[in-house]
């Protein structure tokens, strides 16, 4: 099968840790490369944000990148890129007119890229498949005045949802948000984020640095971004004794100082009386992410809300135990108790409690990384999502047969 994936912001070639660089590139490259290893030809169209950049290029064997000559060839944010959807989805349809290459299904990742994905339904009939990543009554529910989407996203958003030939959420707890929204959710289905398990283990290599200076190292990772509740955890550490916690993500540690969540973040630590055990590492490379996440007697995810958490999934495939929020996706992934422990967000002493039991019980710390482990082999490696996901693209791709016969 011949696959589109549309991921207008989130390209699969970039650098992870920035502002709009995050699970969802990793979703979108992770996905593509298992499609192409069941036998599946895919290309990922993502828009060009520099003149360097080559239209095609090869990610791996079956996979290509495609980038997109819309809007100017210069980084933007994705809050900005609403006005060049129309022209995304226009190139497409130019695209797949005269190229020999055509899909068979295209899957939209993130809401404007259903925009785009939707102007070639139109001319050309190609079954869509949509993955929103977030939805914007979400966002605005929980950012109020600081959401920086366009004022017309949760419109569009539910016009994309009714128009798309599949929906695929990525947990339960967006089903129902969905039906919130009014969508009918009777062409919805959940297929997870997954996790790869042959990179992310519980044996190999601890990440050396920075040295340990407290018995214990609590660890939270991720894009550097107010949401994803950091501040949380390190009011938190003021509670747990004997512990340092190890921040990872964000820009490059050469330009830590200049960035305006780290500045906040290191004034949040110096008023709780914590800054001498918070150490902020910066952007880490996916390569050396399982060292690190196997450095940490916990790791720790808090934010206010989570479309589906794709840390939870790479800590439990390293085989740690983890503290996380209980929302979104994090609902699904990790069962509370068992493979992990689900506390409130924002709720700096329920978080703290919740540390100090797991560093108290090194059994329990270990029962709940190898049920974590096994439980993110059989759910969440991404072979099993691939397959789900071509399930999927298998059953509209031949509903729209049936409805062209029909015809």
């Amino acid at each position: 099968m011949r696959v589109a994936m549309v991921s207008e912001h989130a390209s699969p070639l970039a650098v992870l840790g920035g502002a709009d660089a995050g699970g969802q590139n990793v979703h979108v490259a992770a996905l593509s490369v298992a499609l192409a290893e069941l036998g599946h030809d895919v290309r990922v169209y993502t828009r060009r944000d520099s003149w360097h950049l080559a239209e095609l290029e090869s990610l791996c064997p079956g996979v290509d990148v495609v980038h997109v000559p819309v809007g100017p060839a210069g980084p933007l944010t994705k809050d900005e890129l609403l006005p060049f959807m129309p022209a995304f989805g226009r190139w497409l349809v130019r695209n797949w007119q005269h190229d020999a290459w055509v899909p068979d299904v295209v899957h939209a990742h993130f809401w404007m890229s259903g925009v785009a994905a939707l102007w070639a339904r139109r001319a050309l009939g190609v079954p869509t498949v949509q993955t929103f990543h977030a939805l914007g009554s979400v966002k605005k529910r929980y950012q109020g005045a600081a959401d920086t989407s366009p004022a017309d996203r949760v419109a569009i958003e539910t016009r994309v949802a009714g128009n798309a030939d599949m929906v695929i959420a990525t947990c339960s707890d967006e089903v129902r948000e969905l039906e919130l929204m009014g969508v009918d959710t009777g062409h919805v289905t959940v297929v997870p984020c997954g996790v790869d398990t042959a990179h992310f283990t519980p044996s190999g290599q601890l990440a050396p640095k920075p040295p340990r200076r407290q018995r214990f190292r609590l660890l939270t990772l991720g894009r550097m971004v107010e949401r994803k509740g950091v501040a949380t955890v390190i009011e938190a550490l003021t509670g747990v004794n004997d512990a340092e916690l190890v921040v990872a993500g964000g820009p490059p540690a050469a330009e830590l100082r200049s960035d305006s969540e780290v500045q906040r973040l290191v004034a949040h630590a110096g008023r709780h009386g914590v800054a001498d055990r918070v150490h902020l590492i910066g952007q880490v490379a996916h390569d050396d992410a399982p060292a690190l996440i196997r450095s940490a007697d916990v790791v720790v995810a808090t934010p206010w809300y989570e479309p589906f958490g794709i840390v939870p999934l790479e800590t439990m495939a390293c085989g740690r135990p983890l503290v996380g929020s209980a929302v979104g996706g994090l609902l699904d992934s990790v069962v509370d108790g068992e493979t992990g422990v689900l506390v409130p967000p924002r709720d700096p002493q329920a978080t703290a409690r919740a540390i100090n039991a797991l560093l108290a019980d090194p059994g329990r710390r270990r029962r709940i990384g190898r049920a974590a482990r096994a439980r993110a082999v059989r759910s969440y490696d991404w072979s099993r999502v691939a397959e789900a996901t071509a399930q999927a693209y298998e059953t509209v791709v031949a509903a729209t047969r049936v409805t062209a016969e029909a015809l």
